[in-house]
């Protein structure tokens, strides 16, 4: 399938609905991938909406304040923030020493591969523990201070069991159904690649095959 992919602002998103709406299509909404889903004989495409729109019972609630929390983690750093619709309120950024030199892997993956730790090792293990058990206590305080609609989640897979078990709780479990796993590569997260991908979560983005959709070309360019 040739697969296109369309970006919309939050008002263009509206409109291009409320065109869907006055098509022939089926749709449904995938809570999950916060994505509505178009079709017809067999064929869809996908309107993955902006973080900052609601959904309740398949209709949009474009009035509606959404507040989220991101949570950005790779090896040796990581981003949390606190989103109101288009204001990122409160934001801290954490690194750690997890990176054998020499050989550029992460001490989890050494770890993982050689079993043993000798004094370096350690040192950057008891870093990578204190690493987690810090993002937790800044998730902590935010799940204590704000009701949010959902939960923006971007960590690598290796770096989940530390994530989640480490010695200080995460104040959410990994099958929330908050949960928004952010459909884009991450790069080391900073604050600027923070912003970058909020940015990215505030457009909407339109999947499509244009030879099963071809008409879809004509609508979306003017919006």
């Amino acid at each position: 399938m040739d697969h296109k992919h369309h970006f919309l602002n939050r008002d263009g998103v509206l409109a291009f609905v409320k065109a869907m709406d006055n098509a022939d299509l089926s749709r449904s909404y995938d809570f999950q991938k916060h994505s509505l889903y178009f079709g017809r004989e067999g064929s869809e495409f996908q309107l993955r909406l902006p973080i900052t729109v609601k959904v309740s019972n398949d209709a949009m609630l474009s009035d509606s304040e959404v507040k989220y929390l991101m949570l950005l983690v790779q090896t040796g750093s990581a981003s949390v923030g606190v989103f109101q619709g288009d204001k990122c309120l409160e934001h801290k950024v954490f690194s750690a020493y997890m990176v054998r030199k020499k050989q550029g892997t992460s001490q989890i993956k050494h770890l993982k591969t050689k079993g043993k730790s000798r004094a370096g090792s350690r040192v950057r293990l008891a870093k990578t523990l204190l690493f987690f058990e810090d993002i937790n206590t800044r998730l902590i305080r935010h799940f204590k201070e704000n009701e949010f609609d959902r939960i923006a989640f971007s960590c690598s897979k290796i770096l989940m069991p530390f994530l989640f078990g480490s010695k200080v709780e995460t104040p959410f479990d990994r099958k929330d159904e908050r949960i928004y796993k952010i459909p884009k590569h991450l790069h080391q997260p900073n604050f600027e690649v923070m912003l970058s991908m909020q940015r990215f979560l505030n457009k909407g983005e339109v999947i499509y095959d244009q030879k099963t959709f071809p008409e879809l070309g004509g609508i979306l360019d003017h919006l």
